[in-house]
């Protein structure tokens, strides 16, 4: 079993959707609305849905947040930098936290971890 997509309410669907496929290798297959509804997949053939509820106030909890898992840690470093050169505030510099490289960022409504775990890619040891 996989968990194959993800639905994720924001405040700017087309900043947002810009995010994923500059940044993330996501492409747009559909937008709905008035960008209200953005529908992009990745090469993994991972859906993720993005809209927005624009009469509702936005917020999740506190440390609720999602990682996107990169092969290296290189390309952690690379990935930071290539947000902060494009004016995307990427917090602080990549470091060792837990058994990851990994930097966490806001963007959005959204809190985000980009990581390269380091036993063996598996997000979480024993």
């Amino acid at each position: 079993m996989t968990i194959n997509h993800l639905n994720l309410v924001v405040e700017n669907v087309r900043r947002t959707r810009e995010l994923f496929e500059v940044y993330f290798g996501f492409r747009c297959n559909v937008v709905k609305g008035d960008d209200a509804i953005s529908i992009l997949q990745n090469d993994a053939g991972f859906v993720l849905v993005l809209m927005t509820d624009r009469n509702a106030g936005i917020s999740c909890p506190r440390n609720f947040h999602f990682g996107i898992i990169l092969d290296d840690g290189t390309a952690v470093d690379h990935l930071h930098e290539q947000l902060n050169a494009g004016g995307i505030d990427a917090g602080p510099a990549p470091r060792k936290i837990r058994d990851s490289h990994a930097f966490y960022f806001h963007f959005d409504t959204l809190f985000i971890e980009v990581a390269h775990y380091l036993n063996d890619g598996e997000p979480f040891s024993a």
